[in-house]
């Protein structure tokens, strides 16, 4: 597919972000070639680096196929169809989702194969997932299991609607989130899958690593996870070949992969990585997991660059009310602020050939819904009117206040757009 069909579809856009004179779809907007520097867009705006986006996939293709690993990004950072579609074709074995609903959502866009990293509970979630597989035999799915009253329901209702639903062992730990946490409970969750073995089907072993509370702690809930899967790989536990053995959110991938790596070039064996923030990136929590692994990684240090955050908010300055303050129109309804605020990277004053840096010394202090508080020095050359464009810590949380995001170049010049699906 090429790189136009990807941010351009004749689907109307809705919401905050757009030029007047709409409506408007993502092939409307970059055939008028809009410009953020030209004000020719409503702000605030959530905007994606076209470049940056393309830079941020070949990175981690590259990393993916020096370790011999699959990639399933996990969708929920995003739950961009177009997105989805990027990273397919750029080699993604799969998209991974949280939930039956994202589930829906990504198969009626297109996505064939869905790895739920989260377990199925409730019937109607159940009613979801039979619904896709009766409609479609091609469409593959599993989910993770962590206990055996969950896999019981499970296998009752499959069987009932004569239907198998692959499932993967999730690995926890005390303390952490979702997973068996020791071997008893791994094993209780074992005997209850052998007991449906026409309706749930046992196809690998899953963990999230990224509630260990340091690296010691990760490779150790990882070892914990591989031996799990050796040991069921041992017993002919699982119900297919290659078996799985997935982990990986967006700080740990790297360590994640070198874990792993014990089951490379095993053809009984496949290994999944589940980073979903590699693609847009940021300059807060993420942005500290890239530096420790371009420091600690030896394929990442081979790769070379780093990845780079594709994803930032333009807003205006709306009021200089006192000395050191700066009021801007951008709230808590448009950015995340759970791991930080947003941090000012460019400052542009409309009528100025280009944009600059923003000052280091600027800091928002504190948001409200539409308005952020910008410290500043009272001699400071900030005016109402200025345009800041902000880079975010935490892209999960800023994709879903956005119906749309423009994708942009490097000039800050619309070239598409693309929607979410939250």
């Amino acid at each position: 597919m090429s790189k136009e069909n990807y941010f351009h579809s004749e689907a109307p856009l809705e919401g905050k972000g757009l030029p007047a004179g709409g409506p408007w779809t993502s092939a409307g907007l970059a055939a008028r070639g809009a410009s953020i520097l030209d004000e020719d867009v409503s702000l605030p705006v959530a905007v994606l680096s076209e470049p940056a986006l393309r830079h941020n996939l070949e990175w981690m293709r590259r990393f993916c196929l020096a370790y011999g690993c699959q990639l399933a990004p996990h969708g929920k950072t995003t739950m961009s169809p177009a997105l989805f579609r990027m990273q397919l074709d750029a080699g993604a074995w799969g998209i991974t989702l949280a939930t039956a609903a994202q589930t829906a959502s990504a198969y009626a866009h297109g996505v064939r194969r869905v790895l739920m990293a989260n377990q199925l509970v409730g019937r109607g979630n159940f009613d979801l997932i039979a619904q896709l597989q009766a409609q479609d035999p091609d469409f593959w799915f599993a989910c993770v299991v962590d206990s055996a009253d969950n896999v019981a329901a499970l296998g009752r209702y499959f069987r009932q609607r004569g239907q198998t639903l692959k499932v993967l062992l999730e690995i926890g730990m005390a303390g952490g989130r979702t997973g068996v946490r020791d071997p008893a409970q791994a094993q209780a969750v074992l005997d209850e899958i052998r007991r449906w073995p026409d309706a749930v089907a046992l196809v690998g072993v899953e963990v999230y690593e990224g509630v260990a509370k340091d690296e010691a702690g990760v490779r150790a809930l990882l070892q914990r996870s591989l031996a799990q899967w050796q040991a069921i790989q041992a017993d002919a536990g699982f119900a297919a070949s290659p078996a799985l053995l997935s982990g990986a959110g967006s700080a740990w991938f790297d360590v994640v992969a070198e874990e792993f790596s014990a089951l490379s070039g095993r053809t009984d064996a496949q290994v999944i990585l589940r980073p979903g923030c590699y693609l847009s990136h940021d300059v807060g929590i993420y942005q500290q997991a890239i530096t420790r692994i371009q420091a600690s990684n030896p394929v990442a240090r081979d790769i070379g660059s780093s990845l780079q955050p594709a994803l930032r908010l333009w807003a205006c300055v709306q009021s200089r009310p006192e000395p050191t303050r700066a009021i801007i129109a951008l709230g808590k309804r448009d950015a995340a602020f759970d791991a930080g605020f947003p941090v000012p990277a460019l400052h542009h004053r409309p009528g100025d050939a280009a944009p600059g840096a923003a000052a280091v010394h600027w800091r928002i202090s504190a948001m409200m819904d539409q308005h952020a508080f910008l410290d500043v020095q009272a001699d400071d050359d900030l005016r109402v009117g200025d345009l800041l464009c902000f880079d975010i810590s935490h892209p999960c949380l800023t994709f879903d206040k956005w119906r749309h995001l423009l994708v942009v170049d490097d000039a800050q010049r619309v070239v598409g757009a693309v929607s979410t699906q939250f």
